[in-house]
Formats: structure tokens, C-alpha cells, sequence
């Protein structure tokens, strides 16, 4: 996984398009924020803030990338992008349909510079369709997608929302996906720039592929919430509370992993309710399920659990997550003397990208570097600065 001499122009701000990049800068491609000249990417006023005083969103996404700042609004601002979409291999934008054609930075204005341009947009409903202009955040995307209305136990409860930003961080994580399809495609020979329209709705829909087919060939009834077996349909796929309050996860879909569990607590006459178990039935082993995690700690279940072949589980609190062994031994979590602490690359590989760099960038840090790589002498890119064109 190594992007080494990919450029990526980076226009997104907040978090799914920096996420985004932030795989890419993971993988060690070169990213480059374009941000304007007034607040920037406004992540960085975000809050909670960081102990460094920065947007902690902004610190988590935007580690070792660089920042540009330029007025692409003006006409001198726009020219200075074009120098830099020349050597660029990516520009990925954020924006809604249509205002890059205002600000002249669209796609076909830009392979005009450079034709083995690689260009994504990505946007909550996508470019075309009659929601396409439509304003939206994370809780409206899993809303269209179905997501939200298969979080609650019975469809007469309340959708409960996500704790994380499950269509920000698919959007950006497909992107990611795309973009570097795109560039295989391209070294391979077989297409030269693309243009890559992504949608953060479309990416959690195509998450329904365990219940995509009850959805597209019965009623509109179907499915429902708690009525299928991975959102609580039946007891041996659920949570449960134990004896300190806190919760523990059990998922023995299969028959040999509720045999495990069954003869690891005692309850061997549960187990062939897992054969063909009617509604009185569920409900008596969920109701002894109940009474039988209760009984415990959540330590105590996992010492007794833990290596039992039961598929159980835990729930932990993000900061639990953090500091677990299981999470910490994977490398994830990142504690750098010279950067901000952070959740790492999530996948490992015997090519990892090497990154001697994790610092946030100040906005416009790096203006004179690429301006000067462009072509642009000492003395125009003061001019420019004077004019307020970049900073």
C-alpha cells in the first residue's frame, strides 16, 4: 500500500473528504489542502478542541498533509490552480452540484490542464437525481438509506442515531476506494483520467446487502426492525446487561456456536431452541438470557467467555476502545512525540507507507512551496499575497 508520487489536490473540509485523504496521506500519497483565504477549513475552529487548540475533528484527518491557501473566487486564484492541477494526480472535491462550474474548477475545465487528471466528487445524494441539491448531514443520508429505520428493536421505537457518523465515514472510506481504483485503472493502461461521482447515501445503501433482498422482491413491509436476525429477531444474536451495568454481545448465528455457549453456562437444554424456534420460545430463552447475564460482572463474563468459541463479546465506550490490548496490539492507535495522538491506518500490510511527517499543517504553510514548483518567482507570489489571492 504504498502511493508514493501520487498528488492528490484536496478541496473537501469537515470530515468525509479529509477522511478520505487521510487514507490516501496514510498510504502515503502527497495531499495537498486547498484551502481559501478567510477561515479555511473551518474543522479547525471546530469543536471540542484539542489540547493543541485546533478542532479535534480537523487534528484526527489532516495529519502530514500540506495546506495551500488560495481565493478561488478570483480570477489570479484560479489561474494558480491550474498550475497546480498540472503536476496534481487527484482533485477531489466536496462541494455542492454545480459550484464548481461557477468557480470554473469542474472537470472538464480542469483536464484541460491536464488530461490524465483523476477528479471525485463526493456529495451526500450524489450529482444528479431530485435530491441531488438538497442540503443534508450524516443523520439525513442513513435516514434515505435505511439504515435508521433498522436501528431500534420494533418499528413502533425510536430510530436511535449511530454513534459515529456511519455515512460520512463510508462516503470517505468508498472515496478513498474509488480514487485509487481510478489510478490502478489509469497506470494499468486501461482508461487515462476519469471522473468519479460518489454519493455518501448510495455507499450506506449498498450496506443493506444482509436484508437487500427481502427489500427488493417482498412488500413494503419488509424488512422491519427486529424482526430479522441481526437486529434482534432472535436471543442468541443480541446484547445483554450484566450484573455492573454495562453490556456484553452474543452473536452465535451458528448452530455450533450456541452449542459452545449453551454447555459453557450451563443452559444445555437452550440449545435445540435454535433448531426451529417458535415466538414463545425466543422469548422464554431471551427472558433467561436476561436473568442469566445479569448475574455477572462484564469482566467476570469475559473470563468465563473470552475463549469460549461462543461468538460473546463486550461493548466498550470509545475510551475503553482506545486503550484495549486487542486494539493497541493492531497498531491502530497512534501516540507520536512530535503529532497529536490519533486512530491510524486500519489495515496492515507488509508495505506500509513510511510517514516521517504526522503534523496538523497551518493554513497556508505551504503556499510558497507550490507556488514556487509551479512556476511562480518570489515576487508574484508576494503580489498575489498583497492582493489577497493566497495567503
Amino acid at each position: 500500500m504504498r502511493l508514493d508520487g501520487i498528488r492528490v489536490l484536496d478541496l473537501t473540509r469537515l470530515l468525509p473528504g479529509p477522511y478520505a485523504t487521510q487514507l490516501l496521506a496514510d498510504s502515503g500519497a502527497e495531499v495537498v489542502k486547498i484551502e481559501d483565504t478567510d477561515a479555511g477549513d473551518y474543522a479547525r475552529e471546530g469543536k471540542p478542541r484539542s489540547d493543541r487548540g485546533v478542532g479535534a475533528v480537523f487534528e484526527m484527518v489532516n495529519r502530514g498533509k500540506r495546506s495551500v491557501s488560495i481565493d478561488l473566487k478570483t480570477s489570479d486564484g484560479r489561474t494558480a490552480f491550474y498550475q497546480l492541477v498540472e503536476d496534481a494526480d487527484v482533485v477531489f472535491e466536496g462541494f455542492r452540484p454545480d459550484v464548481v462550474d461557477r468557480l470554473e474548477i469542474d472537470y472538464e475545465t480542469l483536464t484541460s490542464y491536464n488530461e490524465e487528471l483523476v477528479y471525485c466528487s463526493l456529495t451526500g445524494y450524489g450529482q444528479d437525481g431530485p435530491w441531488s441539491d438538497r442540503v443534508g448531514h450524516d443523520l439525513n443520508y442513513v435516514g434515505l438509506a435505511g439504515l435508521l429505520d433498522m436501528t431500534r428493536e420494533s418499528a413502533s421505537d425510536k430510530p436511535q442515531m449511530p454513534g459515529y457518523p456511519i455515512g460520512d465515514m463510508a462516503g470517505g472510506l468508498f472515496a478513498a476506494f474509488a480514487i485509487t481504483e481510478a489510478l490502478l485503472s489509469r497506470e494499468l493502461g486501461n482508461t487515462g483520467g476519469e471522473y468519479i461521482d460518489v454519493a455518501m447515501t448510495d455507499v450506506v445503501a449498498s450496506f443493506s446487502q444482509s436484508i437487500a433482498y427481502q427489500a427488493l422482491t417482498q412488500d413494503s413491509a419488509a424488512p422491519r426492525p427486529g424482526e430479522t436476525h441481526l437486529t434482534g429477531s432472535v436471543p442468541w444474536y443480541d446484547s445483554y446487561k450484566t450484573a455492573d451495568e454495562q453490556w456484553v454481545t452474543l452473536a452465535a448465528l451458528e448452530p455450533k456456536f450456541w452449542r459452545s455457549f449453551c454447555e459453557a453456562v450451563g443452559k444445555e437444554h437452550l440449545i435445540k431452541a435454535h433448531t426451529n424456534p417458535d415466538s414463545d420460545t425466543l422469548a422464554d430463552v431471551t427472558r433467561e438470557l436476561e436473568e442469566l447475564f445479569a448475574r455477572r460482572t462484564r469482566e467476570e463474563w469475559e473470563e468465563m467467555l473470552g475463549t469460549v468459541e461462543a461468538a460473546f463479546g463486550s461493548v466498550y465506550s470509545p475510551a475503553e476502545m482506545v486503550d484495549h490490548p486487542q486494539i493497541t496490539n493492531r497498531g491502530l492507535i497512534e501516540r507520536p512525540d512530535d503529532a497529536p495522538p490519533c486512530v491510524g491506518f486500519p489495515a496492515r500490510s507488509s508495505e506500509m507507507a513510511e510517514r516521517s511527517d504526522k503534523r496538523l499543517p497551518e493554513q497556508g504553510e505551504h503556499t510558497d512551496k507550490y507556488l514556487a514548483e509551479a512556476g511562480y518567482t518570489d515576487d508574484e507570489i508576494n503580489e498575489l499575497r498583497d492582493a489577497g489571492v493566497v495567503k
